[in-house]
């Protein structure tokens, strides 16, 4: 049955990855535009939802793809960088968590590109950038909730954070290269 759903591109999860990426948009033009924490906060609890029930649905329904498992990192990934970053306008301590979210996401796309390039395998998350995203909304919507959120639990949250994105990242760093490695050496055996 998990066959049947790897090289499909309209399932269920995948709709709601999608769906996750359109609401990237409507959460920037609700918190900067409209100036409505709260209801961006709303938005970003919904986005977190979608995010856990597409993950239960793809492993309880077996709709795995291979789609979904890039549509939903990067979904995630785009939501947190342009949450984390439009929050830093209010919050200037969360720059640290944006600017190393994305320096971390670029170096694992680059070396997750590598690893399928060299292997053909599209690899789902681990455990470590589950937590990472798991912290990453608690910190974003603590920030949205509460404004004058107390700087001890402001500062705690983004060390948190950061200290979590860069062992994530040191994580899919290794798992990558290991793969880049072994598949070469894959391709010199089988010469």
């Amino acid at each position: 049955m998990k066959a049947i759903f790897e090289g499909k591109i309209l399932t269920v999860p995948n709709l709601l990855s999608a769906l996750r990426l359109c609401m990237v948009p409507l959460f920037l033009w609700i918190y900067l535009r409209l100036d409505e924490p709260l209801w961006a906060g709303g938005l970003l609890v919904l986005s977190g939802i979608t995010d856990t029930v597409d993950g239960w649905i793809a492993r309880s329904f077996h709709q795995v793809s291979n789609l979904g498992k890039a549509l939903d990192p990067f979904a995630d990934k785009v939501t947190q960088i342009a949450v984390a970053t439009s929050l830093s306008i209010r919050f200037p301590r969360l720059w640290i968590v944006s600017g190393i979210l994305l320096a971390k996401e670029s170096f694992a796309l680059i070396t997750s590109l590598m690893a399928i390039h060299s292997t053909g395998v599209v690899t789902g998350a681990d455990w470590h950038g589950k937590v990472t995203t798991t912290l990453m909304y608690i910190t974003m919507i603590a920030h949205l909730v509460f404004p004058e959120i107390p700087d001890i639990v402001s500062i705690t949250l983004t060390i948190l954070c950061t200290g979590m994105i860069l062992l994530s990242g040191v994580l899919y760093g290794i798992r990558n290269i290991h793969s880049i490695c072994a598949g070469k050496v894959e391709e010199v055996t089988e010469l």
